[in-house]
């Protein structure tokens, strides 16, 4: 008999594991997600992409502001708590209920709120999906399945996300189903991927290239071009390194060229600040850069 669950989660990745749920057929007696939030240039109220699939579900959902006296576990009563990316830690009470939480890494590496992104600015070849009882420690709790995935140098955040929720959805079901016994995760092995801060969006073009590309692939980060910000979205990676770090060395082939502390970024698509995204070879012929332009970080 399948398991009256309460479903814990706010974002696509969540969502993606919720529909699977619903669509095995398991009770989804109630569904937890974050409260609204403001978001665009209008800053209108909008919904955590959990809560509209619910809704559409026609399953009732609970936006607590906190967790710290919420009755709705004991009205509730679910026989399980299922938790995947719900973005906020969980009091005593729901970690004892019988549980299993989602983690986009093989834990214990990428403990933390931002292993996806970690893992590619890191350079890791290999990922993966693990399955794990909630324990009081920032996912510390014991292992119940895991698998990999393998990062391409072809992914960025986007693509590898959305191959690991679906990977999530997988593993979970096939969680659900075997019930498998909980080993315990090695401590000593543990890596932390915390959350990714605000100061980390700037590119420092003094790394090598493939360190900005592999930052490039996790956070579409930006420099500062002529007093503007530009948001680079995808790029190459060039041995050479001639000239100074930042300065612009090359506009042919539809490429804009960029010296780093180590080898050459060949910036192919970007986002200007108040633009649409656009190929390199496009604003190079909107004439917007010039060879021996300088991008920076915006502090000089």
């Amino acid at each position: 008999m399948k398991p009256k669950i309460m479903f814990m989660g706010t974002p696509d990745f969540a969502d993606v594991i919720l529909k699977r749920l619903h669509a095995e057929g398991y009770d989804i007696c109630a569904v937890v997600t974050n409260p609204d939030k403001p978001k665009g240039r209008g800053y209108e109220m909008q919904p955590p992409p959990v809560k509209v699939t619910a809704e559409k579900l026609g399953l009732p959902v609970y936006q607590p502001v906190t967790l710290k006296n919420a009755e709705f576990l004991e009205e509730v009563k679910p026989d399980m708590i299922v938790l995947a990316a719900y973005g906020k830690i969980l009091p005593k009470n729901f970690i004892e209920y019988n549980n299993v939480c989602v983690h986009p890494s093989l834990l214990p590496k990428y403990r933390g709120a931002a292993p996806i992104q970690r893992a590619i600015m890191n350079g890791e070849t290999v990922t993966g999906i693990t399955i794990m009882q909630m324990g009081e420690g920032i996912d510390t709790g014991d292992i119940l399945l895991q698998t990999e995935c393998a990062i391409e140098d072809s992914d960025n955040f986007e693509s590898l996300h959305d191959r690991l929720a679906i990977l999530s959805a997988d593993l979970l079901i096939e969680a659900l189903k075997q019930n498998p016994q909980p080993v315990k995760q090695d401590d000593a092995h543990a890596t932390y991927a915390p959350k990714i801060d605000n100061s980390e969006l700037l590119i420092d073009f003094g790394k090598s290239a493939t360190e900005i590309n592999n930052h490039i692939r996790a956070l579409s980060p930006f420099a500062v071009l002529n007093g503007r910000k530009i948001k680079i979205l995808s790029a190459k990676v060039s041995n050479v390194t001639e000239g100074s770090p930042g300065i612009v060395v090359s506009l042919s082939n539809g490429v804009i060229s960029v010296v780093c502390g180590e080898g050459t970024l060949n910036i192919e698509t970007l986002l200007p600040e108040g633009k649409g995204k656009m190929k390199a070879g496009d604003f190079i012929n909107g004439r917007k850069i010039s060879i021996g332009d300088v991008f920076n970080d915006g502090n000089n």
